[in-house]
């Protein structure tokens, strides 16, 4: 089993790039993070090398502000930003050869007023397609976020995982996957292990929390130790996210999550 922390949601009380030695010490062997525009990069492969920790996985972004702004009005789900999508995409993966990272997060954006479901839904492929050669060719994976719209983010289009795994199917690329989120699909669809078992080859990464809360493990309904359990039957050689806010004492939420996870 092999845990990833989240150093944009955890060890919040220390600097950014200070976060990743924190994560060494709790005992795990991976880290990731969200944008890497404002990042000190210089800082983090220093921090990663000095640590000897892996980077699980790491978003889209642009270094450009008018790559990020095009980037943002509508993303995957617009076409009128696929080309911005496209150019942050490939910045991001050299971002991700840098520092050895294989998992590149990609968000769709929200729901564009005036297209259809099936117009966005193409259109999440075709950028998705745009840009799988290049993952290809340098042994990267994107994947493709849903999140849930009851609670977090409303308005967002891709919230079923169903529909990413077409999506996924339709783009046929190993290079493209989707992050499966527990606590996103456990407010979305529920049936978590069916869902993830039947679809474990269209699975690049998992995001992990408890629900309510997006809390540790132990927090809320989901009986991690058995979904857990289950993911490890299977052939999945990735990484469990942690994308969680502790409660209390960062250190203390990942060793009770070490505990149930048996990590």
């Amino acid at each position: 089993m092999k845990l990833s922390v989240c150093i944009c949601t955890v060890f919040k009380e220390v600097d950014f790039v200070d976060r990743i030695a924190k994560v060494k010490a709790s005992g795990l062997g991976a880290f990731e993070f969200w944008g890497w525009s404002g990042v000190d990069l210089d800082a983090v492969e220093a921090a990663k090398q000095d640590t000897g920790l892996a980077l699980a996985a790491l978003g889209v972004d642009s270094a450009d502000p008018a790559v990020r702004e095009g980037k943002a009005k509508g993303q995957l789900v617009n076409p009128a930003c696929r080309e911005a999508f496209v150019a942050a995409a490939i910045e991001t993966i050299a971002v991700a050869t840098r520092l050895g990272n294989k998992a590149i997060i990609a968000t769709v954006g929200n729901e564009q007023e005036g297209m259809t479901r099936q117009a966005q839904h193409q259109s999440i492929i075709d950028g998705m397609k745009a840009v799988a050669r290049q993952a290809e060719d340098a042994g990267v994976t994107f994947v493709l976020e849903p999140l849930n719209t009851l609670v977090n983010h409303k308005g967002y289009y891709l919230w079923s995982s169903a529909e990413g795994f077409d999506i996924c199917r339709a783009v046929d690329s190993p290079a493209v996957k989707l992050p499966f989120g527990i606590f996103q699909q456990q407010i979305m669809e529920g049936n978590l292990i069916q869902n993830i078992t039947e679809n474990i080859d269209l699975i690049g990464h998992f995001h992990s929390a408890d629900v309510p809360g997006r809390h540790e493990f132990g927090t809320g309904e989901i009986h991690y130790a058995n979904v857990l359990q289950r993911i490890d039957e299977t052939d999945y050689d990735g990484y469990i996210g942690l994308e969680y806010h502790p409660t209390g004492d960062s250190a203390e939420s990942i060793a009770r999550i070490r505990q149930i996870a048996g990590a």
